[in-house]
């Protein structure tokens, strides 16, 4: 059968793997940004390990996808976001197997992303120390030297049920019971066996890049560094980061609510409605600390920044209340008034605009405006018309009172080029803003924050907007870059962090994403990332819960009925 990997040609005999193919083609790069470690056909992302012309009574039926692309397959290699997440899960497998190992009786929560690498925590006795961080680097660099095979097995749900309630992995079975098919695909090596969220390479050699760093009590498994990814990422201590993440730890354990197992039991007996209220009760609280502190420190440009989504608009004005419970008169800008004019700004080199560069925002006339307000002069600060792609003719006056604050909303808010040095350092208060999500699948499991904030912006972008999920996709990649440039390299010098995330949003937002992903057809080019969304959501129990949900609420900034924006 002739197939196309990566446009190449290659003729495909029974019983021959991706793997073999990959190999007769040429495309088995050594260097982890050229060597294939997936592939992508059609809407559907299958293992090398696989037989792409032969279905199998256990397994995905290939063939037919196949056939339906034309032949046509995508190698997915580490510089793909998808090509990532499989080196990730790869990576994931073999530090379980290593602890398993050496202490089979531990206890592994996957957790969150940390730097370039994903913190989790390990139950065992004696506590995790650092010396065990040495003997379990060399426990996973000896499997990735045997360069064991990873292959794919199909379980029926009641065998997996068993396996895991036998291997006393609760958080698996609970979570199994909500599973909408009759089996249940997993990886085994040996007598270890484990699931993840997607595939992985198709062996333990692949693993060419990693560390381990110890941050107690846990540790955080480094992934490859981004620019150089045959060497690892190197951890950097984020104390004040790591503090919202604990934080979030501690509102899960309150709200008994830390996997989507859990949480799926709650809305099926309706306490999900106790859930909402209590959850939107700790944002209260912690915005109404973070006003506390911008009083106490007197602080009079307060910067409120964060990546796409993250609650920005509905943040800046809750704390715009909050400061007038303290008897402050705040004014609120929002940065995206201060964009240079569409028509005036350069390309890059090629010849396309970064719409989240800070050089698309006039930051000599923000800081002259900035300086002019906290001086007490009435300033006509601008309006960027959205529908033009230009600055409005008339501006907004705004008169800001002795020592009040002015709140400033924007991506770029923690960017030293934000603040003029004229500006006393004291006077500024910089809050950084994120969907910082600590709800997990399962232990080993984790949900990405990321990929809460893109349903987040796919339902404000089509509620909103009228934008399709795969308008909206389209941006993301750019967004995400953009990120990584001009936002998270400056979170730490933030003064005060606030995680938007609320533990029962998945819930809502499926009531209002699901029904438009269904709508996009295999013909997308956005079909495979829509399916994978498709999946991940079907592990949720939609919560029917809107009446409970505040207006103020930063959910509403999405769904719609935010009282703050009429």
């Amino acid at each position: 059968m002739q197939l196309y990997l990566d446009n190449i040609p290659v003729e495909a005999e029974c019983g021959e793997t991706l793997l073999t193919l990959v190999k007769r083609a040429g495309l088995d790069a050594e260097g982890l940004a050229r060597k294939p470690l997936a592939a992508q056909i059609a809407g559907a992302i299958y293992t090398l390990n696989s037989n792409p012309i032969q279905n199998t009574e256990d397994g995905p039926q290939p063939r037919r996808v196949v056939r339906d692309a034309g032949g046509r397959i995508k190698l997915l290699r580490y510089g793909d976001d998808l090509g990532k997440r499989v080196y990730e899960r790869t990576l994931q497998y073999v530090l379980l197997m290593a602890l398993r190992q050496l202490w089979r009786g531990a206890r592994v929560n996957v957790r969150y992303s940390l730097g370039p690498g994903v913190y989790m925590t390990v139950d065992k006795e004696p506590a995790l120390c650092e010396a065990d961080i040495t003997d379990l680097k060399a426990r996973c660099q000896s499997i990735i030297d045997a360069d064991l095979p990873l292959i794919r097995e199909r379980l029926d749900i009641g065998e997996a049920i068993a396996f895991f309630q036998k291997e006393g992995q609760e958080d698996k079975v609970r979570l199994l019971k909500w599973r909408k098919f009759g089996y249940f695909d997993c990886y085994r090596q040996g007598d270890f066996l484990d699931y993840f969220y997607g595939e992985m390479a198709p062996s333990t050699g692949y693993l060419k890049a990693f560390d381990l760093q110890f941050v107690d009590p846990g540790l955080v498994m480094l992934m490859p560094d981004g620019k150089d990814p045959d060497t690892a990422g190197v951890y950097k201590d984020s104390p004040k980061f790591a503090a919202v993440f604990a934080q979030s730890d501690e509102w899960g354990k309150l709200l008994h609510c830390d996997t989507v197992a859990e949480l799926n039991e709650m809305v099926e007996t309706g306490s999900v409605r106790e859930l909402v209220r209590v959850n939107e009760a700790l944002h209260e609280k912690s915005y109404a600390g973070i006003a506390d502190a911008i009083v106490k420190r007197g602080g009079r440009a307060v910067m409120v920044a964060g990546p796409s989504s993250s609650g920005k608009t509905t943040s800046a004005n809750r704390l715009y209340t909050h400061l007038r419970v303290l008897g402050k008169d705040p004014a609120l800008i929002s940065l995206d008034n201060y964009y240079i004019d569409r028509d005036k700004l350069l390309p890059d080199e090629n010849g396309e605009i970064d719409l989240e560069s800070i050089d698309t925002l006039d930051v000599a006339r923000f800081n002259q405006d900035l300086e002019r307000l906290l001086q007490g002069e009435l300033v006509e600060t601008p309006v960027f018309d959205f529908l033009t792609a230009r600055r409005a003719p008339k501006g907004r006056e705004i008169l800001l009172g002795k020592d009040e604050p002015l709140i400033i909303e924007g991506i770029h808010g923690l960017n030293p080029r934000m603040i003029s040095p004229s500006i006393p350092k004291d006077s500024v208060f910089r809050v950084y803003v994120s969907a910082l999500t600590t709800l997990n699948l399962d232990n080993h499991n984790r949900i990405r924050t990321t990929d809460i904030r893109l349903l987040r912006r796919m339902v404000r972008d089509h509620e909103t907007r009228g934008a399709s999920v795969e308008h909206t996709m389209s941006m993301w990649p750019s967004v995400q870059r953009g990120e990584q440039t001009w936002i998270f390299p400056y979170q730490e010098q933030a003064d005060a962090f606030f995680n938007t995330a609320l533990v029962y949003e998945p819930a809502v937002l499926k009531r209002y994403i699901f029904p438009l992903l269904l709508m996009v057809t295999e013909k997308s080019p956005y079909y495979t990332a829509v399916r994978s969304v498709i999946k991940f959501l079907n592990y949720f129990q939609e919560a029917d819960v809107e009446d409970e949900i505040p207006p103020t609420s930063i959910l509403r900034e999405f769904i719609g009925g935010n009282t703050f924006y009429r």
